[in-house]
């Protein structure tokens, strides 16, 4: 190297790294001198600032700690609010809530509409000053004062609701109260509460008060399935927002609260009770007197009577949300938001559907201790052509058939058994009904006894929890010989079948799973039965079948538009498993489901306690499933699958293949006909009684023993009263009058020689 480079040049590289490294030095120390410098100059500009003792103390430190926590307050703010704000992202956030919907039923009659329509036709000028002032003094006072949060308004509720122990006093404002209907939902959350706020700073914003008010006026929920006050006034009093008096503006002002609570066509003295509140309200802010308010107290709102318009609620709700979710696949470009939707409902079957459970509750609830049901039919495509959400949707709106979690039970079991056949099980095959453990859990029957060795078929009539547990754990075996936990790889097994039936449920690993501890909805678990006569192919639960504008085009179809059936099982094996549940109606524990000349399969289901009571089945026309508990999950009197659900069952689906083709279900046929009744020996033998439907016997109550021995004394009295009359001058006497029967009903029974029976 040093041969190679000439001395020369090695003098001239020593001396640029000298030169280099001064010039580096020389940077470095007139830098560090500058920088010293300038800070000399800064401290002595600061030092003519300088605050000293007890000054330093009161104003300077204090500052500096406002600062410091309010730099950083900032930044939580800023991110706490990106949630908010992500929900304003779209430009059309404000059309977004404009989604108008009238529904029909399968054949084109109108059943009722769903969604708010912005309706400019009344601007807020127009709306009657009371009733402006009754939702001002009712909730927000402060109103036209704050920016969007009342932060008085809200301390006041906070001191009151602590005085009070609960909740006496609302600490959202209008602006608040808005953003949640615009943008959020019901949930009560405090992540909630923090979007809320937010977006009500930035509603505040963008919108004036006025325009805040009128959006708030037209799409609050008013109970009844009606939105804005002009909607309210014309279902609970028939006219229109701009003429209601002091008294109704007064209710319409009190549902804001609580709607359903409040709704007068379901409870009118609570919603003359809160419209009291409201007329105090008035007076308590000013905006009225006592004397102004006196007439409404005196002569308070009349509603109409809606009791006998009935109305498929639940199935409304469910269709409008599977319309929400519809429309949002829609192009961008698309702007259009009133809509007409021809729905698969059945107003036959809906009706016979809610007649059933209502019948059954009202006569055998008490004694189950049951309070509530869900149901739901669907044809064998997915349309769902009846819903019952629970037995009263004035009281609650919550849908058990579509948002209620609850552990199926048996009625699990077919994908169990599914399973099994997939893996190389037939019907006939036989597995021994005897102890098995997986870890500390060792099932139970329900007899708490055994049967020995069984075929799959005897297992499933009679409803056996052994069998699927030890199923659950030789699929295990077959699918991975050498896993570790058998058990589980077969509940995994168990589990991508159930999806590719249809179930979207969380379905958690849990050894409980193959008897039906993990949770299914009503809805998907109807619907994943229609597999089974489907011959294999699942299907997608759909309310929607044709949508239009309002002008009459055509927007999207079902057929057309919608999600095709999918092969989830071999048709071979669908039809095993139809010939195999068949047995548990026609033999087996759901024998109150058998239809007079209708193939028939399905699966009864109860779980622990029994909370829990179902029946899901099949015919070749439709699917149903029906489920009885309560919503607290306290267990039933002993309630089981086979009982009142199966009976429901067999009433519903009787009505719906009234005048109805019917179908076989491929591996079953065409089933067979019930045995017919025993006819009467002889013509004079007493007439027959007719079968009762199958329930615990009626208990009569005490008040209802007082009521029929009050009503035999009035007969028997009134027997006698006529029968003295006639005797004395051959006419009835006017004494009879006083009684609680016409004059020729007491007769009638005076001459009637027939024993009564008690």
């Amino acid at each position: 190297m040093r041969q190679i480079i000439p001395p020369h040049w090695k003098q001239r590289i020593r001396n640029f790294f000298l030169d280099l490294d001064a010039r580096i030095d020389s940077s470095l120390f007139s830098s560090a001198k500058g920088i010293r410098e300038l800070y000399e100059r800064y401290s002595t500009f600061m030092d003519r600032f300088y605050v000293g003792r007890w000054k330093r103390w009161v104003f300077i430190e204090p500052l500096s700690e406002a600062a410091t926590l309010g730099l950083g307050g900032l930044v939580v703010m800023l991110t706490l609010a990106i949630p908010a704000f992500r929900e304003t992202a779209d430009e059309d956030w404000l059309k977004k809530s404009d989604l108008a919907v009238t529904f029909l039923d399968r054949y084109g009659n109108p059943i009722g509409s769903r969604g708010i329509k912005h309706n400019d036709s009344i601007p807020l000028e127009d709306f009657p000053d009371v009733l402006i002032k009754a939702t001002l003094a009712t909730e927000d006072r402060r109103f036209y004062e704050h920016f969007g949060i009342d932060i008085a308004g809200t301390a006041r509720a906070l001191v009151t609701n602590a005085q009070a122990g609960g909740v006496r006093q609302g600490g959202s404002s209008i602006t608040q109260q808005l953003a949640k209907n615009l943008f959020l939902s019901n949930e009560r959350t405090i992540e909630r509460k923090v979007n809320e706020a937010f977006l009500a700073i930035w509603l505040e914003w963008r919108l004036t008060k006025n325009e805040i008010l009128k959006l708030y006026l037209d799409r609050a929920y008013m109970g009844g399935g009606t939105f804005g006050v002009d909607g309210a006034a014309h279902f609970y009093f028939n006219k229109s927002a701009r003429d209601v008096t002091l008294a109704e503006a007064a209710m319409l002002a009190g549902l804001f609260k609580a709607p359903t609570k409040y709704a007068p066509h379901i409870n009118l003295p609570a919603a003359r009770a809160r419209a009291n509140v409201v007329l105090d309200n008035l007076v308590d802010a000013g905006f009225m007197t006592e004397g102004q308010v006196f007439g409404a107290r005196r002569n308070p709102a009349f509603a109409v009577d809606r009791r006998d318009e009935a109305s498929p609620n639940y199935y409304l709700d469910y269709a409008f949300d599977e319309m929400r979710k519809l429309v949002d696949t829609f192009p961008k470009s698309y702007t259009e938001r009133v809509f007409v939707v021809r729905t698969a409902i059945d107003t036959n079957v809906q009706k016979a559907a809610e007649d059933a459970v209502e019948n059954q509750l009202r006569q055998f609830g008490r004694d189950y201790h049951a309070t509530q049901a869900a149901t739901v039919v669907a044809d064998l495509d997915g349309g769902i052509r009846a819903m019952v959400g629970g037995r009263d949707y004035g009281a609650s709106q919550f849908n058990r058939a579509t948002d209620a979690y609850r552990q199926p039970g048996s009625s699990f079991k077919p994908y169990v058994y599914t399973t099994a056949l997939l893996n190389g099980y037939t019907p006939n095959s036989v597995v021994v009904d005897g102890p098995v453990c997986i870890g500390n859990w060792c099932p139970q029957n329900y007899g708490h006894s055994y049967s020995g060795s069984v075929t799959l078929t005897q297992a499933i009539t009679r409803s056996i929890n052994v069998v699927p547990v030890k199923l659950s754990i030789e699929i295990g075996r077959k699918s991975e010989p050498k896993a570790p936990n058998p058990a589980k790889v077969g509940r995994a097994k168990i589990v991508e079948v159930a999806r590719r039936f249809g179930l979207k449920a969380p379905l958690p690993d849990t050894p409980s799973l193959p008897i039906g501890s993990d949770e299914v909805t009503v809805l998907e678990h109807a619907v994943a039965y229609a597999t089974f006569p489907n011959r294999g192919k699942a299907v997608t639960p759909h309310s929607v079948l044709e949508v239009r504008t309002g002008a009459g085009d055509l927007v999207w179809r079902w057929d057309r538009d919608g999600p095709k059936p999918r092969q989830a099982i071999p048709a071979s094996v669908a039809a095993d498993m139809a010939g195999m549940m068949s047995h548990v109606v026609s033999e087996g524990t759901a024998r109150r489901a058998a239809l007079d000349g209708i193939p028939t399969a399905g699966k009864t289901g109860t779980t622990n306690a029994y909370r829990d009571a179902w029946f899901v089945g099949y015919t070749g026309n439709f699917t149903c499933a029906v489920w009885y508990g309560n919503d607290d999950y306290s267990p039933t009197n002993r309630m089981t699958g086979g009982s009142l659900p199966a009976q429901t069952w067999h009433d519903i689906m009787l009505a719906a293949h009234q005048g109805v083709e019917v179908r076989e279900i491929p591996g079953i046929g065409m089933g067979q006909k019930l045995p017919p009744q025993p006819m009467a020996a002889h013509a004079s033998a007493a007439p027959k009684v007719l079968e009762t439907k199958p329930g615990p016997p009626p208990v009569l109550t005490k008040r209802g023993a007082d009521i029929l021995v009050r009503v035999e004394k009035l007969l028997d009295d009134a027997a006698k009263a006529a029968n003295k009359s006639t005797a004395n001058d051959g006419k009835p006497s006017s004494s009879t009058s006083a009684l609680a029967f016409p004059q020729n009903y007491a007769e009638e029974n005076a001459n009637t020689s027939a024993p009564r029976k008690n």
